[in-house]
């Protein structure tokens, strides 16, 4: 159950990671500016420019850490889950003295 909670926070992260480094201006504007807008240090005020780094990497962070703990808990629920039926063993010849007939040959080219 935890790592399907972890698995969804970990999307949401991702998602929205994605759409705050989309926002900001960057060298080629950003993807508001893209669209018309004015990027994201003039589109939602003066100062949000500083805001978006710091989120950027807060988020990040998050991220890097959602990605870890993921990671961990469906390793150590596919060790503690595998399979409990033991494979089959493959089954003893009827005839052991009997070998399987070799392969035919294929026929030598003679001349043309």
């Amino acid at each position: 159950m935890f790592e399907k909670i972890f698995m969804v926070l970990f999307l949401l992260t991702a998602v929205v990671l994605s759409l705050l480094v989309l926002i900001q201006r960057g060298r080629g504007g950003g993807l508001a500016g893209a669209f018309g807008g004015a990027g994201g240090s003039s589109a939602f005020g003066t100062k949000t420019a500083d805001i978006f780094i710091k989120a950027t990497a807060v988020l990040g962070g998050v991220f890097f850490l959602l990605a870890i703990v993921t990671a961990y808990m469906m390793r150590v629920d596919r060790q503690t889950t595998g399979p409990t039926v033991q494979p089959a063993e493959a089954p003893a010849p009827a005839n052991p003295g009997t070998e399987a007939p070799a392969a035919p040959t294929p026929p030598k080219p003679g001349p043309l």
